[in-house]
């Protein structure tokens, strides 16, 4: 079963990423940059719909199913970690270090 497969047939996904944990290496916004994003920090943010970076602590957008693929490699090949894609209905996370 495919990334889009197992999406498909579930919930709406959203995606945050642990400031504390981010070395800062952009492989996210290297893979979905209409997602993740390094600020002046050089630490990665996720992306509101509009477009505009979400800044506040553990700041969430909803993982959009074209670009899902690209936001699991994200989290899959980040070195620090700190990317979490979790099911918005009850917050379980489905890719990142704390997935079941």
């Amino acid at each position: 079963m495919t990334v889009q497969q197992e999406a498909v047939g579930g919930e709406a996904l959203e995606v945050w990423i642990d400031q504390d944990l981010c070395t800062g290496d952009g492989i996210c916004a290297q893979y979905a940059p209409e997602v993740f994003e390094l600020d002046i920090d050089g630490l990665a943010y996720v992306k509101g719909a509009d477009g505009e970076l979400l800044d506040a602590a553990g700041a969430t957008t909803p993982v959009p199913l074209p670009l899902l693929a690209d936001v699991v490699d994200s989290a899959k090949e980040c070195p620090g970690e700190c990317i979490h894609v979790r099911r918005v209905l009850d917050g379980a996370e489905v890719y990142g270090p704390d997935a079941e």
